[in-house]
């Protein structure tokens, strides 16, 4: 791990010529105020070993201390040991699953917000560990990566409902095959046993809240692994997207699930001319309707 720095507080294929200007309109700091209002500090921001071991993490943007109405948050949690790899280390201090596409997919796309819209990003992500007290609810956006194979705690679990029904926000991503699902629901069913995992529509508000993505559940953005092995995008029986999410008592949709996708994937590989053009510009605009939706509902 990086020495840790001071808290912060809270160029993509052509995805540049659509401004998003109407998000003026939103009022974004009122749905942080459950949040941000809480009496202890936030943790300070730190940056881990990438799951992928990716360099250059160290390479900070210039403004990386200044604060942001928006931050991306990225969950981390303790993973299962499976083909003895994605449980191996400690957790609390990065290199497994957790920090998948972690921190270059994480800082693209605080940087396509800034560019696609109004909104005051920070320009930099933050790790988010549930066992931190309650921290988690300084943070009103987390993402997930591999959370097939996450294993969380019964301390965690409980953490994690209450910071969704309280008006969190998360984004499950980056993992495919029955497999992975079968880890996942099962964490997922210990967070919320009672509430159902949604198919969603084509016209659900997170597919159209900014750019209008009209086909969505029929699209699959692709893994980069599998493309360079000259596969089709997708790992193990993953051939099928799944777009899927679990919503709360009014129907606010509290967990966004990406199954047989890899979204992060296309912000992380956003500039690399491998990665096909229309899946990362797809990526990106839905990267900004995600995290529109998530300071919105």
């Amino acid at each position: 791990m990086l020495p840790v720095r001071p808290a912060t507080g809270s160029g993509c294929h052509g995805c540049g010529k659509t401004l998003v200007s109407r998000l003026g309109k939103f009022v974004l700091a009122a749905s942080l105020l459950a949040f941000c209002a809480a009496a202890h500090a936030q943790r300070e921001f730190r940056v881990y070993d990438s799951f992928e071991g990716e360099d250059g993490a160290d390479e900070l943007p210039a403004d990386y201390q200044v604060p942001g109405e928006f931050v991306v948050g990225r969950l981390m949690y303790p993973s299962i040991v499976r083909f003895g790899y994605f449980g191996r280390g400690d957790w609390t201090q990065g290199g497994t699953s957790w920090a998948v596409d972690y921190p270059k997919g994480d800082r693209t796309l605080a940087q396509i917000l800034r560019r696609l819209t109004r909104i005051n990003v920070r320009s930099v992500e933050q790790p988010v560990n549930p066992d931190d007290s309650d921290d988690i609810g300084n943070w009103p956006f987390l993402m997930a990566g591999l959370p097939g194979y996450w294993q969380l705690t019964d301390s965690q679990v409980a953490t994690i409902r209450d910071y969704l029904l309280r008006g969190g926000f998360l984004f499950c991503d980056s993992f495919f095959g029955s497999d992975s699902w079968v880890g996942f629901e099962y964490g997922l069913r210990r967070i919320f046993p009672d509430r159902p995992i949604v198919d969603l529509a084509d016209d659900h508000p997170i597919f159209h809240i900014a750019f209008e993505l009209p086909h969505m559940t029929r699209a699959q953005i692709p893994n980069m692994n599998s493309l360079q092995g000259g596969g089709r995008g997708y790992l193990g029986d993953g051939a099928i997207p799944r777009w899927r999410g679990i919503l709360d008592d009014s129907g606010r949709l509290m967990v966004l699930i990406a199954f047989n996708n890899d979204v992060a994937d296309s912000w992380q590989w956003a500039d690399n001319p491998y990665y096909p053009a229309d899946s990362a510009n797809l990526g990106l605009r839905l990267g900004v309707n995600i995290a529109i939706y998530a300071m919105t509902h």
